[in-house]
């Protein structure tokens, strides 16, 4: 009993393993539905960083406008419960706490907008401005739950929870070394006053913050060296693939060569049938063979109306004799307007006066002179 295998089971997608790096037009159609190698922790680390590091100036007057925008609300409450005879309008309320989110969206407003913008750039900055709608149409692979479940248990995914892992682990040991080593003046804040009390105890939550997000941002640039490993490796095609794309891009070489044959061919048969009206043919003489006309009425100067080379030279020869067509042998002519003259063109001023002469010995033949 003979086993038979097909090594084509084996191979790793069509035409065998990935191997070549992923094509331009590859990458290109990646881009479109939305496949880029960019590092979610590197926006997430720099808007961290950012707002931490804007509050770190922007604390002082942060906190001392925030006391003083609730000194002011507790301060108004006795006046409200006064006007109502100890009953509180909903009205009045409703608007009162309208005012403070207002207002406090205000003063955080800087922070916000720096972070939105730092997120914006770096973001841009990964993947350049490409926007593209095709990640969010519906795809019934979305929902399949068999590749929902091989996700869970897939590479990428011990990839991400390791990385998970490791922030809360750098998170934790940044923080708990800042406390540890800060932990005196937490004690000093029953000591002081209320502004006071805010601004230092601010001053701690940001500069341990902005060791927080500076650790945070060596693993976000690890990440994002790892997510263009993973692109690219995930980009990589086969040789067949390589080789369809090709095919696709600049069509099949066989086809294209029977498309070029083909318009040969017509182009050899409308010549043929043009070279009757020639008034010589020029030779060089077993080699070219070129066929010239010469019509006042139309054209200022000859113009080529046949060539060809070998075979094709010697059919015109043939197709001359048929018609009673002067063949003159004159082998410099020959080529230089075989090579310099395409089918249909005018004599350039430099062959004038040597086809000229042709023409007038063919001329005086015929009696035409």
């Amino acid at each position: 009993m003979i086993l038979e295998y097909n090594l084509q089971f084996f191979a790793d997608g069509p035409g065998g393993e990935k191997t070549e790096p992923a094509t331009e037009k590859k990458k290109k159609d990646a881009r479109d539905e939305g496949q880029v190698a960019k590092s979610k922790e590197i926006e997430n680390s720099l808007s961290l960083f950012a707002m931490f590091l804007i509050l770190r100036f922007w604390i002082g007057s942060l906190g001392t406008n925030m006391v003083g925008l609730f000194s002011t609300v507790y301060a108004g409450i006795p006046e409200y419960i006064k006007n109502y005879d100890g009953f509180v309008n909903a009205n009045d309320i409703i608007g009162l706490y309208g005012q403070i989110v207002f207002e406090i969206l205000v003063l955080i407003a800087p922070v916000l907008i720096v972070t939105f913008m730092v997120s914006f750039i770096s973001d841009v900055a990964q993947v350049r401005w490409h926007p593209t709608a095709k990640p969010l149409m519906p795809k019934a692979s979305k929902i399949n739950p068999i590749k929902g479940f091989q996700k869970i248990f897939s590479k990428n995914a011990v990839v991400e929870l390791i990385k998970a892992i490791l922030k809360v682990i750098v998170v934790l040991l940044v923080a708990y070394n800042y406390i540890k080593n800060n932990a005196e003046g937490l004690f000093l804040l029953y000591d002081m006053s209320l502004n006071a009390a805010v601004f230092h105890a601010g001053n701690l939550v940001i500069n341990m913050g902005l060791r927080v997000a500076f650790a945070y941002l060596i693993i976000a640039f690890a990440d994002y060296g790892y997510q263009r490993w993973k692109y690219n490796d995930d980009l990589k095609m086969t040789k067949q693939e390589v080789k369809d794309e090709y095919k696709q891009m600049e069509g099949d070489p066989q086809v294209k060569g029977r498309i070029r044959q083909k318009m040969r061919e017509v182009s050899q048969r409308r010549m043929m049938q043009n070279l009757p009206k020639a008034d010589v043919v020029i030779t060089n003489p077993t080699h070219f063979a070129v066929a010239i006309l010469y019509d006042a009425d139309k054209y200022d100067a000859p113009i080529v109306i046949a060539k060809g080379a070998d075979f094709l030279a010697q059919r015109i020869k043939e197709v001359a004799k048929e018609n009673d067509i002067e063949i003159v042998e004159n082998k410099p002519l020959a080529r230089m307007l075989y090579a310099n003259v395409e089918v249909g063109e005018m004599i350039p001023q430099e062959l004038f006066q040597s086809v000229a002469e042709v023409l007038a010995f063919v001329y005086r033949l015929k009696g035409k002179v």
